[in-house]
């Protein structure tokens, strides 16, 4: 796999309070198996091009940062263990403390949202990386079928901070992904591509 259109690419150098950064959270309990593959290859592909920073974080009940194994894709999924509870709250908690600027910081959370930790501080630390400018993007599934079985509660409680939740395809996330890093509205994105969004509470 290699890039075919690179989003965020330039002629020159960016310092690091111009990149763009990516932080991919990924859930890898087994429900989430064909997720955690397709975003350690997106996140391999994302740290190979010159105008992004990426991250690749993976999480079950504990938390095992990925980011320095992104060089090479195939490290990256032997780095990956299925299975395990989910803690959503503190893999979030973890994220919070890798970001560096806000507002140019794009925060996927890949999980159906079951959460076996605390549901209640989950929410709550959404709604603040949310409110300090950081774009959160909550995906049910990285998937074939972009069909997720999720807990619809927490979907709807984060929708409503704003954030948009939805699930797509490996084919969709690209383009997904150049809406987000240029700032468009991912619902007109989403109603282009027949994507349901979920609706806040």
């Amino acid at each position: 796999m290699v890039p075919e259109t690179l989003v965020g690419h330039t002629r020159h150098t960016k310092t690091r309070a111009e990149l763009d950064h990516v932080i991919l959270c990924v859930d890898q309990s087994g429900s989430m198996a064909a997720s955690v593959v397709y975003s350690s290859i997106f996140a391999a592909v994302m740290a190979s091009i010159p105008g992004l920073s990426t991250k690749l974080i993976c999480f079950d009940t504990s938390i095992v940062d990925l980011t320095d194994q992104l060089a090479d894709p195939v490290e990256v999924l032997f780095g990956v263990q299925l299975g395990g509870g989910t803690d959503i709250n503190a893999a979030l908690a973890y994220c919070e403390k890798q970001i560096e600027n806000p507002s140019k910081t794009h925060l996927v959370l890949i999980t159906d949202l079951y959460e076996g930790g605390d549901a209640k501080s989950m929410l709550a630390r959404a709604a603040a990386i949310k409110d300090s400018g950081v774009n959160l993007i909550v995906l049910l599934a990285l998937s074939d079928s972009g069909h997720p079985a999720y807990d619809a509660k927490h979907a709807e409680a984060i929708a409503s901070l704003g954030c948009p939740v939805f699930a797509c395809t490996p084919d969709q996330f690209p383009a997904m992904m150049s809406f987000a890093l240029t700032g468009k509205d991912l619902r007109s994105w989403a109603a282009e591509e027949d994507v349901a969004v979920i609706r806040g509470a």
